[in-house]
């Protein structure tokens, strides 16, 4: 019995539940419903506010670009692309992680994916949302952007399809879509179990209603699980194909430091590796304020650690082929290119970025690092910057000095610059604050199914 129990305890220590001990189908469902169904907590009040300050910083720096135009920004010649494309780039990165758990880890049954979908599905509408807005006003006439649409019209005039700019609307257009499908689908047995358990006539009204008639019946089990399945089917490729086009918006051009082959697989890892910093960001403090970690426990943290050290040495080895590609093909442009990103007047950034995204991530390689939360949330918020300070380096410092030395020149960005992309994380936040009060953050349906059934043993007669 005792060399039981020492196997048992080796065995929760190496490998942590999915569930905290103790839980039945019940304690699950009432634990994830208070959050949502109880009083306000107070400290979500202020967050909220600040949240949407930040907002408003947006709604200002817009209204202002739309009364002056892009000139506020401070791009300028050679630097046609500043922040609009570092800022789309960053936040569609962040958007992947949420399909990617959600999709990939559903058709391949990994039940650690439970606690953190519905949560990482928000965080990708959330930054897909934010990632939109970029495109829209980077045309500078953003409310004739309707035009990168091919609609009929009287002018015999279409899109040209042959534009990057045309590809990454219907790619994220088709992601966004299909993640909010995805997302909703999965929340209808949650919103009739809200429904079911709230007291409040317009709660129950509203909740019934996004139930869709939820009644729970074996067909209506069979529908969902098909409908559920198919989705994840379909979000997958659309995970690698949305960031894929995204980096043909470089790799297709001729500027050296765009021009590359490594871009396509090299912006997919790096949108998983900036995805899951963003759900540890956020998942490791929501865990310790609404007492959830006993459903996103310390497996969650260490697994989701690891996708991100593993999506992190990719995206190093990455790096070290475009070094290595630069000086090998004998291009001077390619070389001249990658010496001024390590010595240029950049070099601060490019040193940062690795510091970032290729020596703080191997602190997960320490096991103690991995077991304490505080600690991959460093780890995370390192990577964060590092993957912003990525896309920088990649717009600005390959644009700056381009072929022609007489037209060299430096980009910084402006007041407005900086108002835009705070302004996005104030609004994402503002959509997390009121996605964790008003609908559940777990799925309480997939919970119930990963609860230990209780170990009945027969009495022996």
């Amino acid at each position: 019995m005792s060399e039981k129990r020492t196997n048992v305890s080796t065995e929760i220590l190496t490998k942590p539940p999915v569930v905290g001990p103790g839980h039945t189908a019940g304690s699950v469902t009432d634990k994830i419903s208070e959050v949502v169904l109880a009083k306000t907590p107070k400290w979500w009040f202020p967050a909220f506010g600040g949240a949407f300050l930040l907002m408003n910083l947006l709604l200002l720096a817009l209204a202002k670009l739309f009364f002056t135009g892009t000139g506020i920004w401070g791009l300028n010649i050679p630097v046609g692309w500043g922040f609009a494309i570092i800022n789309f780039v960053w936040w569609i990165g962040i958007g992947h992680a949420g399909t990617l758990i959600s999709a990939i880890l559903l058709l391949l049954r990994q039940p650690w994916r439970t606690s953190i979908n519905r949560f990482a599905e928000a965080m990708t509408l959330f930054a897909v949302a934010c990632a939109g807005i970029f495109p829209l006003i980077h045309v500078g006439r953003p409310w004739l952007a309707y035009w990168l649409l091919p609609y009929p019209n009287t002018m015999q005039l279409w899109p040209q399809f042959r534009s990057p700019l045309l590809w990454d609307v219907f790619a994220v257009s088709t992601y966004a879509t299909a993640s909010l499908l995805f997302w909703y689908v999965g929340l209808i047995p949650d919103m009739a179990t809200l429904r079911d358990r709230t007291t409040k006539r317009f709660k129950q009204i509203v909740y019934g209603f996004l139930a869709m008639g939820w009644r729970g019946s074996a067909t209506h089990w069979h529908n969902y699980e098909t409908a559920y399945l198919l989705l994840a089917g379909l979000a997958t490729p659309l995970v690698v194909s949305v960031h894929t086009i995204v980096s043909l918006d470089f790799a297709v051009g001729q500027i050296p430091g765009w021009h590359a082959t490594i871009f396509p697989p090299y912006f997919v890892a790096g949108a998983i590796f900036a995805g899951f910093a963003m759900v540890l960001t956020l998942s490791v403090p929501l865990r310790k304020v609404f007492n959830l970690e006993d459903f996103i426990t310390q497996r969650h943290i260490q697994n989701m650690a690891k996708v991100m050290l593993a999506t992190g040495l990719i995206v190093a080895y990455g790096y070290m082929v475009e070094i290595f590609m630069a000086f090998y093909s004998g291009n001077q442009y390619e070389e001249f290119m990658l010496l001024n990103r390590i010595q240029g007047p950049y070099r601060v950034q490019w040193h940062l970025l690795l510091l970032c995204n290729v020596l703080a991530p191997q602190m997960i390689w320490i096991s103690k690092v991995r077991r304490t939360p505080w600690m991959v949330w460093v780890v995370a918020m390192f990577v964060n910057v590092g993957m912003w300070l990525e896309r920088f380096v990649i717009v600005v410092t390959s644009l700056h000095r381009d072929f022609l030395p007489s037209s060299w020149g430096m980009f910084h960005g402006t007041f407005w610059d900086w108002a835009t992309f705070i302004g996005t994380i104030g609004l994402f936040l503002s959509l997390l604050f009121l996605f964790l009060r008003f609908l559940p953050m777990i799925s309480i349906f997939e919970m119930r199914t990963i609860v230990p059934e209780p170990d009945v043993h027969e009495e022996e007669g």
